[in-house]
């Protein structure tokens, strides 16, 4: 596989920034005209990390922020394994937990606000996570304060759960105005209410499918649930059309066990609901209208792996342990600096301090990551 830059939209108008292997600073306020121009730049100036701008400039080679004529910015979000909950220590582990909530934020972006795949870009940024691009025109003019808004949203920040379940009054037949019945959003309610309903499905399914012991213990440590209705609740939620009522938003149907409901929503389901099911982004990334973001088809320097634009659809079966290596397997001999566990192209490596030789594609991950050397044969 080769890498090389790819020219985002609107070229012309991106700031460019670059990192060197011999700078410790950030050389920026680049701009380029055409892709063979960035192209050349970076084949002649080799650097260690390639990045632009999400911004639009009417001047982005300007000196100053204020110079450069900001005219709009992508909607940018960043998911990266350090700012998971729980991560596993494995690199492979940790790269797959990151994927599978960067596929859960694409869906509350298409699902929750309605953007059209056609103007999400996603990009594996080379290293530990993955980056989304929205470029919808209604997005662009943003400020930073709207677009946390929408990391609130989606992360659930704020989010009141009680108030996504509710009582409603009974009449006619089945009762008087007195009496009130449990309710929350249906199966297919939109947004927050629609996932509120699956968390409590999910509940549930996992009672039903435990025997007694394991379901009564799980119930009893739920603050407010005795063992006398934890019995109750395991018998009645194990018949035949509970899941359908519940799925329909009606959690009345176990007569006289709407107080065991309350408890699991207040003390099980809210302490955990948010944590499960909200998306993961690096607030800041996506508050900063003037943010640099690694450039599709450069490699990244931290791992010498390629940053590899992804559609919806390259999602599900890509492996960046394999689809983003650029590097061969002609052996390198190296000095490990360190011990050090990884794995590339489905091999693992538990490595010591010493002299090895191996494929040059781990060979330099490794050197990259700061814990090889190259060393003569």
């Amino acid at each position: 596989m080769e890498a090389s830059p790819e020219a985002p939209p609107e070229l012309p108008s991106r700031e460019w920034g670059f990192l060197f292997f011999d700078e410790g600073g950030m050389r920026r306020h680049r701009s380029f005209y055409s892709p063979g121009e960035l192209a050349d730049y970076v084949r002649s100036m080799v650097p260690r990390h390639v990045y632009h701008s999400a911004a639009y400039y009417g001047r982005p080679a300007a000196p100053t922020m204020k110079e450069k004529a900001w005219q709009g910015a992508d909607l940018i979000f960043d998911l990266d394994a350090d700012h998971l909950r729980n991560a596993p220590r494995s690199y492979g582990e940790m790269l797959s937990q990151v994927k599978a909530e960067t596929q859960k934020l694409l869906g509350f972006l298409m699902a929750d606000f309605g953007f059209s795949e056609k103007l999400i870009s996603i990009v594996f940024s080379g290293g530990r996570g993955y980056h989304i691009h929205v470029r919808d025109p209604r997005v662009l003019s943003l400020g930073g304060d709207e677009r946390r808004e929408i990391v609130d949203y989606l992360t659930g920040r704020g989010l009141d759960v009680n108030r996504l379940s509710y009582r409603v009054r009974l009449s006619g037949d089945v009762g008087s105005d007195n009496v009130r019945a449990l309710r929350c959003p249906p199966e297919n309610s939109p947004g927050w209410g629609g996932r509120f309903n699956s968390a409590i499905v999910k509940f549930a399914e996992e009672i039903r499918e435990m025997d007694e012991k394991s379901a009564l213990d799980r119930l009893t440590k739920i603050k407010g649930i005795g063992e006398v209705r934890a019995v109750e609740f395991y018998n009645r939620i194990k018949r035949d059309l509970v899941l359908d009522d519940i799925r329909s938003g009606n959690l009345d149907s176990l007569k006289n066990l709407q107080g065991i409901w309350r408890y699991v929503i207040d003390h099980y389901l809210a302490a955990q609901f948010v944590e499960v099911l909200g998306g993961e982004t690096d607030e800041p990334v996506t508050a900063d209208v003037r943010r640099l973001i690694r450039c599709p088809g450069s490699l990244h320097g931290g791992s010498g792996l390629r940053v590899t634009s992804l559609s919806l659809r390259d999602m599900e079966d890509f492996d960046p342990l394999y689809d983003a290596v650029v590097f061969g397997d002609e052996p390198l001999p190296l000095q490990m600096l360190r011990p050090f566990k990884t794995e590339m192209k489905g091999q693992r490596y538990d490595l010591a301090e010493g002299p090895e030789e191996l494929s040059a594609c781990v060979a330099i991950f490794l050197m990259a990551r700061g814990v090889a050397v190259a060393r003569a044969r």
